[in-house]
């Protein structure tokens, strides 16, 4: 390999979806309206939790933690990806390609140790009603939260060097709307093995143990649901159980599809396929989530339709 290859380039250059240019700004139009009601139902789910001290429980808090994530994941890639449909914006500094990268992996860690948190506050809540608010208290959560932090940021921030360390041409198009692992490392002029395993080695030791402990607590909880003796217990404990396994199917489902389209599935899935579920996955958990919540637990839904209400009253009067 020639010195000359091996350096840095200033800028990348997203293209956006190979194939379907002429299609940006179509595709543009459901891809705001997504992220618009992401921002909207999350940022309702934060200020609903933190403005009602009845509603400063663990259940809650972790909900208000997700939300925060939820608003930050999206936020990573969709204005970038936006700016390339409006305006064609398609330029992307190496440094902020690399941030990117980084905090998008970082957000889909936190995310998958928040969902395994809430599994184990739904265990606790269930199997062990007297204990549950001795055990899960402030303080719990409080080291919850650090313990998942830093997991992330120890196990995202090697990304960022596997990246740098390797050489890329003068100039690189990388057929995306935003900078992922994968799709970035596939421009290097290298070898990227290490890359491809350091990749394969973190979803099964992170995602992949967190969604085997959620299907275990699951498992222990329904065992534990069927043995109550009320109908109407059992269908109590059931429903505290079911948007939290919407939401973890929401998340989880996408996110090795996409993560087995980035090294197997290019071989059999189209490219636009690919991108384009690629910018879904990080525009439909954060979407559906709030409503997700906002339908299925009365107390959130009550305290949040009157500030919705609120919102687009203002709105029309304004206009």
């Amino acid at each position: 390999m020639s010195n000359s290859t091996h350096f840095h380039p200033d800028y990348f250059l997203l293209m956006g979806i190979p194939g379907l240019e002429d299609s940006h700004l179509l595709i543009s139009i459901p891809f705001s309206i997504m992220y618009f009601l992401s921002l909207l139902g999350n940022s309702i789910m934060v200020l609903v939790i933190s403005t009602h001290e009845s509603l400063h429980q663990p259940m809650y808090i972790f909900l208000m933690m997700l939300a925060l994530t939820d608003v930050f994941l999206s936020s990573t890639t969709v204005p970038k990806t936006l700016s390339i449909f409006w305006f064609g914006s398609h330029e992307i500094s190496f440094t902020g390609c690399l941030t990117q990268v980084f905090f998008i992996h970082f957000n889909f860690a936190t995310e998958s140790g928040i969902l395994l948190a809430m599994a184990y506050g739904r265990y606790y809540a269930i199997c062990h009603p007297l204990t549950y608010s001795s055990s899960i208290t402030g303080s719990f959560i409080r080291k919850v939260a650090i313990m998942v932090l830093i997991r992330s940021l120890c196990t995202i921030t090697p990304f960022v060097f596997l990246l740098k360390r390797l050489p890329f041409q003068k100039s690189i198009a990388i057929g995306h709307t935003y900078c992922e692992h994968m799709s970035v490392a596939r421009m290097a002029t290298a070898n990227i093995m290490v890359n491809v395993v350091y990749g394969m080695v973190i979803a099964s030791s992170l995602s992949g143990v967190d969604m085997i402990l959620i299907v275990v607590s699951y498992t222990i909880i329904v065992s534990a649901v069927l043995r109550l003796p009320s109908s109407e217990a059992r269908y109590k404990a059931f429903n505290t159980c079911v948007s939290h396994i919407c939401v973890i199917t929401l998340f989880y489902i996408p996110a090795f599809f996409s993560f087995i389209a980035h090294r197997v599935g290019h071989k059999y899935i189209s490219l636009q396929f690919h991108i384009i579920f690629a910018n879904l996955y990080v525009l439909v958990p954060p979407m559906m989530n709030p409503i997700i919540y906002g339908v299925r637990t009365k107390e959130i839904r009550q305290r949040a339709m009157p500030m919705l209400g609120r919102l687009v009253t203002g709105g029309f009067q304004n206009s």
